[in-house]
């Protein structure tokens, strides 16, 4: 076994580290008081190529591996989780008209999306059915050949209002999953309309509403995959996405670790530096242990993700479950290492807090992945 990055990776998360340490580490605070990302950053990062990163070339993309795109995220992370998980979304979108799209789909949609010409969200959550997702009541209803109508709303949707794109998980058939389709709707289609900005406890700069659709006209050439594969498509697309956004709490608490051993080096207590507390050495030597070992295990995960492996489902799940969880409980120590300072925003360090909460409940919360883990080892399949 290898263990060590190519020249190739290396020169990637060298490139990636670089823009994020310039283009967007200085900013993360202001466009958290803006609550806003500006679509010039993100046209800058695509022109990296960091708008369609699993996708294929032809259409723009630039067709690197899920083990490349973990060590993307960790480093756009390291700069800022809030960035880093908005382009995530954008592309688990591009990935998933790739995989799934007719040949017109994706040459129609993928290159603007990879340029960040055009920004996507995905639509699964609904108010009533989260951890739940095969209970979605949005439903779509064929108005002769050419077009659907589309009812309902999706709750909790990154990107609600932003973006210009909208892939959306509704019922054409039978109740469950069978029944679910995935159509791409346009931002000024008629009967979409968006709810007010959510107030959050992080993510401050992504927008983040409530997507709704009264009877809005959506074309048939615009449904991804067929009738009834709306579910096995939002699923693949989540299993992808639940490792980059490992990659991102990964990367943000990488930062906030690095933050309490400088600070330990510098502060002072009772007449010597806190880097001479053993008790501090300890906590910082299991932060540091622990992160390593989620690292590892991401990348083996975006390794079998990558090469199709008959368990990489239930290996994305257990890699979103730990990663997560650890990064935000490194995140949450390295704010205690700071004491009063770690509470303040001047330091940066509670708002990687703040942001890395929502990582243990998005793309499934933790206790899902428990379920999809379990019933994986349970299978007798």
């Amino acid at each position: 076994m290898d263990f060590s990055l190519s020249d190739d990776q290396t020169q990637i998360r060298n490139m990636v580290r670089g823009f994020a340490a310039e283009k967007i580490a200085p900013f993360a605070a202001q466009w958290e008081d803006e609550k806003t990302i500006p679509r010039a950053v993100l046209k800058e990062a695509a022109g990296l190529g960091l708008g369609g990163i699993v996708v294929k070339e032809d259409v723009g993309g630039s067709a690197l591996s899920r083990v490349e795109s973990v060590l993307i995220f960790e480093e756009l992370s390291y700069a800022d989780p809030v960035v880093a998980s908005f382009l995530s979304i954008q592309n688990m979108c591009a990935w998933m008209i790739d995989a799934y799209g007719t040949e017109e789909q994706r040459q129609t949609w993928l290159p603007r999306l990879c340029a960040m010409d055009k920004i996507a969200s995905y639509c699964l959550t609904e108010p009533g059915s989260g951890s739940d997702a095969a209970a979605l009541k949005t439903r779509a209803v064929k108005d002769g050949n050419s077009q659907y109508r589309v009812s309902g709303s999706k709750a909790f949707i990154s990107g609600g209002g932003y973006s210009d794109i909208y892939l959306v998980m509704c019922r054409t058939g039978e109740e469950g999953p069978k029944g679910v389709s995935c159509l791409l709707v346009e931002n000024g289609t008629q009967g979409l309309s968006f709810g007010a900005n959510e107030r959050k406890m992080g993510w401050q700069a992504q927008a983040t509403a409530t997507v709704n659709l009264d009877e809005a006209p959506v074309p048939a050439s615009h449904l991804i995959g067929g009738e009834g594969m709306g579910f096995p498509i939002a699923m693949s697309g989540l299993n992808g996405g639940r490792l980059n956004i490992a990659a991102c709490s990964l990367g943000a608490a990488q930062s906030a670790l690095d933050k309490a051993v400088a600070y330990m080096k510098e502060r002072k207590a009772f007449g010597k530096s806190l880097s001479h507390f053993q008790a501090l050495q300890f906590k910082i030597a299991d932060m540091e242990t622990e992160l390593q070992a989620a690292r590892i295990f991401l990348y083996q995960a975006a390794w079998k993700l990558s090469h199709d492996a008959s368990d990489a489902r239930k290996f994305c799940a257990m890699a979103k479950r730990l990663v997560t969880d650890t990064g935000f409980r490194v995140a949450n120590e390295a704010l205690q290492i700071h004491g009063g300072y770690g509470y303040l925003k001047d330091f940066g360090i509670e708002k990687t807090v703040r942001d890395l909460r929502v990582h243990q409940i998005l793309e499934g919360t933790n206790e899902i992945m428990r379920v999809i883990i379990a019933r994986e080892m349970l299978s007798d399949d």
